[in-house]
């Protein structure tokens, strides 16, 4: 199992569903109904734009993610539902990040970016807007290294998980 701090489970759900009206709503009402918090989710259309696909990101006892995931199964939008949590996967953030960068740190902003492979998108008079991916020890330490400049406004996606091939 996958934990972070305090021995906790982190589990990863990939369910794909029928892109249809007010399934999100179903899905995370069976989450929150259970009073569990999703702490992560990210929803698109997959190859098929008549099916999208949910990755959750929830902490909680296996047994409850077990009984929510077969519920999940039962709802008639639902198509499939993968507890992806042991398998081997990539996953993928993405930021946007608006830091403070008078002309004094702009430098020294744009090596950091460098250092971690990000992309500047937008220059202001005062500000920078930072675009990074990467999983979430990334995304935290880009977070970290900009911190001391003065974060003016962040955003960022939900994780996106997808299960590596075969080897």
């Amino acid at each position: 199992m996958k934990c972070w701090g305090g021995g906790k489970v982190k589990h990863t759900l990939a369910v794909l569903v029928e892109n249809r009206p007010g399934v999100l709503s179903h899905v995370a009402g069976l989450f929150s109904r259970r009073g569990y918090n999703i702490e992560s989710l990210a929803v698109g259309e997959t190859d098929d734009s008549s099916v999208s696909r949910i990755t959750l990101v929830v902490e909680g006892d296996a047994k409850i993610i077990e009984q929510v995931s077969k519920q999940l199964n039962k709802q008639v939008e639902v198509i499939k539902v993968n507890d992806i949590t042991e398998e081997e996967t990539v996953d993928r953030q993405l930021l946007l990040l608006k830091v403070n960068a008078d002309i004094a740190v702009r430098q020294e902003i744009m090596q950091i970016v460098e250092i971690f492979r990000c992309r500047i998108v937008d220059i202001g008079r005062r500000s920078l807007i930072v675009e990074a991916t990467g999983d979430d020890a990334k995304i935290q330490a880009i977070i970290k290294s900009l911190q001391p400049f003065g974060i003016m406004e962040l955003v960022r996606t939900g994780r996106v998980s997808i299960v590596r091939g075969q080897k």
